[in-house]
């Protein structure tokens, strides 16, 4: 079952945002909550739901550029629904924990 009503918000399965208020929620300001946690759970369905809520660019901006972390098999995730990104652009790849340090 979807969200939509009257308010213009994505049509996607409540689940997805069991850990969120729905009805306050703003899916435009909130919109990199919303396509990271599509990322990491959901499938293809939702996927072309971010896509035609937000925009293709708008959603390959946001993997690439704002989403500051994502575990690494949601990174596998994200350039399987979208081969035109590439990790080694994407900051959450870029930022994540488990990369080496040199500390000395």
């Amino acid at each position: 079952m979807g969200l939509n009503n009257d308010r213009d918000i994505p049509n996607l399965d409540r689940v997805f945002f069991w850990d969120f208020d729905i009805e306050a929620m703003n899916f435009k300001k909130a919109y990199k909550t919303i396509i990271a946690r599509i990322i990491e759970r959901g499938g293809q369905n939702e996927i072309d739901e971010l896509v035609r809520y937000y925009g293709h660019s708008k959603v390959i901006t946001v993997i690439r550029d704002e989403i500051y972390f994502l575990p690494n098999y949601a990174i596998d995730r994200a350039l399987r629904f979208f081969p035109e990104l590439k990790k080694e652009e994407m900051y959450c790849y870029l930022n994540r924990k488990d990369k080496p340090y040199h500390w000395i």
